[in-house]
Order: C-alpha cells, then structure tokens, then sequence
C-alpha cells in the first residue's frame, strides 16, 4: 500500500504525540474522527505504525553517560554472528545494536551512569560476548541532535 498525505501527516503527527487522542489528531489532520480512526487502525494493521512507547529522559534515569562500542568478530560464521547477536540482545545496557558493512562487525549503542558503570557493563557484559575478537569504545561528550522521528 502506498501513502498519501493524509497518511503522512498522521504518522508525522503521532511520531510526535504519540498519545493525542483521536479527536485531537482528526482535528490535527483535518479529518472526521472517524476517517482518521480507520486510517489510524489500517496503518497499525500494515505495519506503518509498529508500537507505541514512552521515551524516558536518560539524565533523569540516572543514564547520562551514552558509549559507542564497535565490535569486531573472530569470524563471520552464520553460528558466530547468531551467537553474538542472542548474547547482546539478553544486555539491557544496549539500547540498539547494528550490524555494520565497514571496518567493524557491529555497532553497539550503551547506556552507563557514569564512566565507572560503563567499566562494569564493560566487564561483565562485553567482554563476555562470544566471538568478540576487538572492542573500541567512544564516549559521547554531548548529544547535539537526537529524534525517533522517521522522515515522512
């Protein structure tokens, strides 16, 4: 199915306000609330719309402190990157995890309380992952831009 533009702005809109209620958001797109409910539902039925969450503030979860970790394996085995992948998704620690083409494997994003914590996480967690073969760790001084909004 392809999107029009009442489509795009209601996913614009509810990568926004993800808990604006139906009539806000009919109101919003120019829709009757009914139209936009029915859209709203067909668009989390194809997929477009995969889930809705709450995004917390990391500072006051007491999470500043964000560490880039490239990994590079030992191999490139099916069994080694499956193994390594069911490893770190078990972290909570890792937010995202991205296989990469490149000079490393993959890309992990963690978050730490402090540079202390990240030695812990480091120690505990990700020296332990199976077939880790090279680890380089680039701490984020300031996060200049940051969205979960897709371009629509």
């Amino acid at each position: 199915m392809s999107l029009d533009e009442t489509d795009k702005r209601i996913l614009r809109t509810l990568q926004r306000k993800g808990r604006i209620s139906n009539s806000d958001l009919s109101e919003a797109v120019n829709l009757s609330a009914s139209a936009c409910h029915r859209r709203v539902q067909r668009l989390e039925a194809e997929g477009y719309v995969r889930d809705y969450v709450a995004l917390l503030d990391a500072r006051k979860m007491g999470l500043p402190t964000t560490v880039f970790v490239e990994i590079t394996l030992s191999a490139q085995a099916d069994e080694v990157l499956e193994a390594f992948e069911t490893a770190v998704a078990r972290v909570p620690d890792v937010l995202e995890c991205h296989l990469m083409a490149g000079s490393a494997d993959y890309i992990l994003k963690v978050v730490a309380e402090d540079t202390e914590d990240f030695a812990r996480i480091h120690r505990q967690h990700l020296t332990r992952l199976p077939g880790v073969a090279q680890m380089q760790s680039s701490f984020a001084l300031r996060t200049v831009f940051k969205t979960t909004a897709l371009p629509v």
